[in-house]
């Protein structure tokens, strides 16, 4: 059995966010059934974890090439066009990724110059945002060791 690619970091990362998640809904439920009042923070902080968990899990499922991806037409072609398909897949794989880091670093900068407060905790928006760019640029990073992996034939497409 060939070993899987890893992605250490991320699966740490979301493994934290899953356990925080479980833990703070966990604690909400039982003060909310003892007091009739629940945690104020805990819808908030629970979608930036959900977000954060997300965008971690999905740069461990690209590390792995396990993303959906339909192979007929990749199986059917002979070695270079195939190479020559693999090479637009992550090139589209890139853009979008490279837009999102673009973006969500833009958008994450903007806040921290606004000084925009979230409306639940009044923390600073910024401390939210910031997480979107760096996990989509690790996703980015794996997408192009993923990449690498498939031109070398070390990927099998185990669908």
């Amino acid at each position: 059995m060939k070993p899987q690619p890893d992605a250490r970091l991320e699966r740490l990362l979301a493994s934290l966010g899953l356990m925080i998640i479980a833990l703070i809904s966990l604690a909400n439920v039982v003060v909310r059934y003892v007091t009739d009042a629940s945690f104020a923070f805990t819808e908030e902080f629970s979608v930036f974890l959900l977000v954060v968990v997300t965008f971690a899990g999905a740069a461990v499922v690209v590390r792995r090439s396990g993303h959906i991806r339909i192979t007929l037409v990749e199986r059917a072609l002979p070695p270079g066009p195939r190479r020559a398909l693999i090479l637009f897949q992550g090139l589209a794989g890139l853009v979008v990724l490279g837009l999102i880091v673009g973006y969500g670093a833009q958008l994450a900068w903007q806040e921290y110059h606004w000084q925009s407060l979230s409306p639940g905790l009044g923390v600073p928006l910024w401390w939210y945002l910031v997480w979107l760019p760096l996990l989509a640029l690790a996703m980015l990073v794996r997408l192009v060791q993923q990449i690498r992996d498939r031109l070398r034939g070390g990927l099998d497409d185990e669908c």
